[in-house]
């Protein structure tokens, strides 16, 4: 049975330890069961994102979709950010190393800023609760002061798109991530 451990530093944030067996010919890994999860999230999308060495890509946000990574291949320094007003996590920066050496899952809730930097040529693997939808593809600036992320790379490879994302303080009001309320 894997260990699933909800983030003490981001409320809804999980970690899941995965249990895996090797013999001879290889490794097993159980990387995703949708019973680890307590918020009732059925993942319906998988995709694969292949980075060379020093990319960074992030810090993206979803209003309404949440998402599960996992590194099968190489290593990458995630950083997640806590950007839900109400929430009391809110504010709060979570940075963690995935993949070979640590090979965790994690578990993103809806309005939780999440990206990643590639300390070595990795892959990610993830599973989304959504459907691609534009309207939902959000960003904060990788960089911003307010959220003190180390990424763990220098110079890093960053997309115009990421480089041109607002400051946290400079998000939208109407696209602000909002604290939902759970009895």
């Amino acid at each position: 049975m894997p260990l699933v451990n909800p983030s003490e530093q981001i409320n809804d944030v999980i970690v899941i330890e995965p249990v895996s067996h090797g013999d001879d010919r290889g490794r097993f890994t159980e990387t995703y069961r949708r019973s680890w999860f307590p918020l009732g999230r059925e993942m319906v999308q998988g995709s694969r994102s292949d980075k060379i060495a020093n990319s960074l890509v992030g810090l993206h946000y979803h209003l309404h979709q949440a998402d599960y990574w996992y590194v099968p291949f190489g290593r990458a320094k995630v950083v997640l950010h806590d950007l839900r007003v109400g929430s009391p996590t809110e504010g709060k920066t979570l940075s963690i190393e995935i993949g070979e050496q640590n090979p965790v899952g994690l578990f993103i809730p809806p309005g939780v800023a999440h990206g990643f930097a590639a300390i070595t040529d990795m892959t990610l693997t993830y599973l989304v609760d959504g459907y691609y939808n534009p309207s939902d593809e959000l960003g904060v600036f990788y960089n911003d002061p307010e959220i003190g992320a180390d990424w763990a790379v220098e110079d890093p490879v960053v997309s115009n798109r990421d480089l041109t994302n607002p400051m946290r303080k400079d998000i939208p009001d109407h696209i602000r991530p909002r604290a939902t309320l759970r009895t």
